[in-house]
Order: structure tokens, then C-alpha cells, then sequence
């Protein structure tokens, strides 16, 4: 067919929306087929007039709406929605790349498969998880549930050693709360998980930063910080860190439990993403089970919902001390979830979901990989996150209000910085709502490193 060009002024508003719209239109009157190819970005952009990136938001936008898909090194194309079947949301219309949530599962009968336990929960004593407390680490059945889903990577763990708790962040508050006091010192990695920075500034304590390389804290960094500060505790995440996707090796990892031990120094292990690795290194809890807090939490590998989390302590009395902790900040873990975690556990529906979210995370991350600079990116094959250094000129501050600008929301350094930022951005690769979209948002992207700040301005 001829090159589609819709038919648009600048007075109608937002430019972007007006191309979108334009498309919706010529594909509900037929103009454009299933099937059709809209005309590269660049072209679309030279015959309007335009600058590229209005034309990739408004790719972007339609493909939002489920109008359009973009297919890596072929072009856009127009696809069926389904009368009555609204386009998949995204958070304020944009490109969400700044929320670090697992890929959605395009699998129908693994989704069914999966809400098909929650019904079955109504004839197995549902009702009486919603009419009665449950002990404040858990009952029986969901602790031993926890056991098993950690007893991958931690093989010699019992069940009286295990506590389910609201969430990661529920956990780590549990187990802080109970290690310091305000105003003692904590340590964590230069760069950190923002919950953990919440936290402690909630509960009144210093975070002190410890260095990182390539492969995650710096042992030598850590024991002057044990001399220097005293800590209670070192916060950390070993496996594919946030927001870095740095990973310890073994070496690493024992190095650092080596210092541990040496200055008496009890570890918080976050080790959130480890399960999206086939064969992980085993967690510092697996060489240092008498020191480490190891939280294993279901958010980032089965659903964010659940807030769902297993705490794994050094022995039964410290588990009953931070049992205490639990009561007292938020009673218990939801029981409907906890008993949902269990049977998705018991019958394999977890780890049906865990093999989707690798499978998915892994097209995302060859996607991002066959479009971002290498030079500029650090990421995982099995991380649904990157990041992304950049260059002068540009700032961290300036290239997140561009994304901004163009539809696309990212996360800058100082969200996770103890102490200074760099200059660098998180990009998420899993809450795109689709393939397409998360591509469209990453050529924007990469466009836009390849201009100067003051070249792609859209200040007037």
C-alpha cells in the first residue's frame, strides 16, 4: 500500500494524541488493515514536520491501545483488538520503565491455572482465613510452604528457622527493628533498594555507604567501615543487585562473610531476584546461616500482590524474638495470601510462574539489548532491569525530564544513592505492558543518547 500519512494540525492539541487518534480512526474506516505497516518513525516525523520522538510517543500510544505492535528490526504494524477488550493500562499513560515489577505472563491457561487455586481457597477453609488471626510468623502449613521455596538455595534450613511476613519490606523491618536502635549505624551498598532507605530513616538509623565494584560490595570498604562505624548491621543484595544487577562471586561472597565474622556483624541478604537465575551461587545465608537474615520475598518472582515474604533467621530463638516485631508493626502476614503462596507452592503453579517471568524476562532482555548502547548498559539476561550510565552532557536530572517529555517514566540514581549519585538511570524492563511498547520506549531512548540535551530541548 501506499505510505500512510495521516491527516493532522497542530492545533489539534497534543501531538502525539492527535497522531494516535488519526490512527484509530483510519483503522476503524478501514484505511488501515490488520496487518499494515505503518511508515518508519523517521519518515512518519519528515512528512508531518515534526520532531522523531512526538512520532515515537504517538507509536507508542497507539500501541498502548492495543492498535499497534512493534516487531524488532521489521517496523509497526496494525493489529485486532478483540471488540470490548480494552488496552492493557499503563501508569499515566506512559511507558512505564521506572516500576521494577516482573514481565506480565501472556500464557491464558497458566493465568487460569492460577486463578483457579484462588477459587479452590473458598472450599479449603477460605472462609476461616478471613474470620480468624494467625500467629504472628505464620501458621504451620505456611512456614513449612516458605521452607521449601527457600530450601533451593538454602538446603540445610528447618522450619522453626522460617517466618512469613508481610512483604520484603515487612521482613526487613521485622529483623531491623530487632538488630538496631535509633541512631546506631547501619551499613548498605553504596547504591540500595529505596525501601531500605525509607526504613532506616523511619526508624531513626544512620546508613552509611560501603563501596562497590563490578562484582558488589567491597570487602576491603566493608571492614574499614566495621572499624570506623560499629554497625549492627550490613544490608545487601548479592544476586543481580538493585539497581545494578551486580552479582557476588563465590570468592566475593566469602570474602565478605569473612569480614562479617571478623567484626561480629550480623547480614541482612535481600535476595529478592535470586530465583530468576536457573543456577544461582548460593546465598551468603547458605555460608554464614549463624549471621544472616535471609529474605526471600515473592514480589519480584511470582506476583508483587501477594506481599508475601520469608524471613529466614540464624535459629528458633532469634525467630521468636522477631515474631515479636511482626506483632507489633503489623500484627501478621495476610493469612488469604499466605495460604495462596502455599498452594501455588505445594502444586507447582509457582514454579510454572517462575519458568513464564524467566522466559518473558529474557525476550525483554535480548529487546533492550539489540536497541540500547553496550557501553552504556549494565543488565543480566535474567534481570528485568538495567542500568544505564551516562555521558556528558548530559545529567541524570536532564535525560528523566526528556523521558518525561516523550511519555516514558525511569528512575534516577539519587532514588538509590546513599551518597553521592552518578549520573545514570534505572530502566525496568518488566511493567511495559507489552514487547512493542517496551521497544518503542527503549528506541526513544536510544535516539535521544545519540542528540545533545540541547538538541532535543522541548522547552519554547
Amino acid at each position: 500500500m501506499a505510505l500512510w500519512i495521516p491527516s493532522i494540525r497542530k492545533s489539534d492539541g497534543p501531538l502525539y494524541l492527535a497522531i494516535a487518534a488519526a490512527i484509530a480512526a483510519a483503522i476503524e474506516t478501514g484505511e488501515l488493515a490488520e496487518g499494515a505497516r505503518l511508515p518508519p518513525q523517521r519518515s512518519m516525523a519528515s512528512a508531518l514536520g515534526i520532531d522523531y520522538t512526538t512520532v515515537s510517543r504517538a507509536y507508542a500510544e497507539a500501541g498502548r491501545r492495543g492498535l499497534v505492535e512493534g516487531r524488532v528490526g521489521q517496523g509497526t504494524f496494525v493489529v485486532r483488538r478483540p471488540l470490548g477488550k480494552p488496552a492493557s493500562p499503563t501508569i499515566g499513560g506512559q511507558v512505564d520503565l521506572g516500576m521494577n515489577v516482573p514481565p506480565p505472563i501472556d500464557d491464558p491457561a497458566l493465568v487460569a491455572r492460577m486463578w483457579r487455586v484462588c477459587g479452590e481457597l473458598e472450599h479449603t477453609g477460605g472462609l476461616e482465613l478471613l474470620r480468624h488471626y494467625q500467629p504472628p510468623g505464620g501458621a504451620g502449613a505456611d512456614r513449612v510452604a516458605g521452607m521449601h521455596w527457600l530450601s533451593r538455595r538454602l538446603p540445610s534450613l528447618v522450619v522453626e528457622r522460617v517466618l512469613v511476613c508481610p512483604g520484603a519490606q515487612g521482613a526487613m523491618l521485622a529483623a531491623i527493628s530487632t538488630l538496631a536502635d535509633p541512631g546506631d549505624t547501619v551499613l548498605s551498598e553504596a547504591l540500595c533498594y529505596p525501601g531500605f532507605r525509607s526504613l532506616a530513616a523511619q526508624l531513626r538509623l544512620t546508613v552509611y555507604p560501603v563501596a562497590m565494584d563490578a562484582e558488589g560490595v567491597v570487602p576491603e570498604d566493608f571492614d574499614a567501615a566495621c572499624r570506623q562505624r560499629r554497625p549492627k548491621v550490613l544490608y545487601c543484595t548479592p544476586t543481580l543487585h538493585n539497581p545494578t544487577t551486580a552479582t557476588m562471586p563465590r570468592a566475593r561472597r566469602e570474602a565478605i562473610v569473612a569480614v562479617a565474622r571478623r567484626h561480629g556483624v550480623p547480614i541482612l541478604e535481600d535476595d529478592a531476584y535470586a530465583p530468576l537465575l536457573a543456577d544461582p551461587l548460593p546465598p551468603l545465608a547458605a555460608l554464614a546461616p549463624d549471621l544472616t537474615y535471609y529474605v526471600g520475598g515473592l514480589a519480584k518472582t511470582l506476583a508483587p500482590a501477594l506481599r508475601i515474604a520469608y524471613l529466614a533467621t540464624p535459629d528458633a530463638r532469634t525467630a521468636a524474638r522477631i515474631m515479636s516485631g511482626i506483632r507489633a508493626t503489623a500484627t501478621m502476614a495476610s493469612p488469604l495470601t499466605a495460604a495462596l503462596a502455599t498452594s501455588w507452592i505445594a502444586d507447582g503453579t509457582a514454579d510454572a510462574v517462575l519458568l513464564a517471568i524467566r522466559a518473558e524476562t529474557r525476550a525483554r532482555h535480548a529487546i533492550a539489548a539489540s536497541i540500547l548502547p553496550p557501553g552504556m548498559v549494565r543488565t543480566h539476561s535474567d534481570a528485568f532491569h538495567a542500568w544505564l550510565s551516562l555521558s556528558a552532557p548530559w545529567t541524570r536530572q536532564e535525560f528523566a525530564s526528556r523521558m518525561r517529555s516523550t511519555g516514558i517514566a525511569t528512575v534516577t540514581s539519587d532514588a538509590f544513592a546513599v551518597a553521592r549519585p552518578p549520573e545514570a538511570v534505572r530502566l525496568a524492563l518488566g511493567a511495559a505492558v507489552s514487547r512493542s511498547a517496551l521497544g518503542e520506549g527503549l528506541r526513544i531512548i536510544a535516539d535521544l543518547l545519540q542528540q545533545s540535551p540541547a538538541m532535543s530541548s522541548v522547552v519554547v
